[in-house]
């Protein structure tokens, strides 16, 4: 079976649609759609999600993903759910052919970068114990060519963030034309994002 298959089989045996599956992993519908159609695959914690969402041995699902190399993964950092749930529909709109994955905790994000590279991550400043900038410094640390855009509601960080590293910031809400606008300013060009 693909993983499409095989993610299809399991959401029915749990009795959930796929917008209800979406809700559970912080991604949009067509997500789901894609997954299930094979048009696109999720990341590795992404898998994880899946298996405990649906109580599925995480070995199997990761068996049956394939192709996962040279996808760009692109992050969304925020400790607000309502955020992730607006933000990462529209990254996914603005980045068709990444993986893009959400995380309310910013230690999700640097295990995550620990196995994963991250290309482009957005980073909400105020996250609880680790604020934005501090987690900013560890993504650099662990990938030194990590893009980083900043996203805020309150436009008055903004000094303190350029002074870590990072090559954009955005005001919240996100939109896919405001997203699109900071592919130019990225410090390392990511293969995918802006046809490069």
């Amino acid at each position: 079976m693909t993983f499409g298959e095989t993610l299809r089989k399991l959401r029915q045996e749990k009795g959930l649609s796929q917008q209800q599956l979406a809700k559970m992993v912080f991604v949009d519908r067509t997500s789901v759609t894609r997954w299930e159609s094979g048009n696109r695959l999720p990341d590795a914690m992404m898998i994880m999600r899946l298996s405990e969402c649906l109580g599925a041995d995480v070995t199997d699902l990761l068996s049956a993903a394939k192709g996962l190399d040279g996808v760009p993964n692109v992050i969304l950092v925020d400790d607000e759910k309502i955020i992730l749930r607006g933000g990462l529909p529209i990254l996914e709109r603005a980045f068709p052919n990444a993986a893009v994955t959400g995380f309310t905790r910013p230690l999700q994000a640097i295990s995550f970068a620990r196995e994963n590279r991250v290309d482009l991550a957005f980073l909400d400043i105020e996250t609880g114990s680790l604020n934005g900038i501090e987690l900013c410094r560890q993504l650099l640390d662990i990938h030194s060519r990590t893009n980083i855009i900043f996203l805020t509601a309150f436009p008055d960080y903004s000094l303190d963030a350029w002074s870590t590293g990072a090559c954009g910031f955005l005001i919240k809400p996100l939109s896919v034309e405001a997203v699109r606008r900071q592919l130019p300013f990225l410090r390392y060009p990511v293969r995918g994002l802006n046809n490069e």
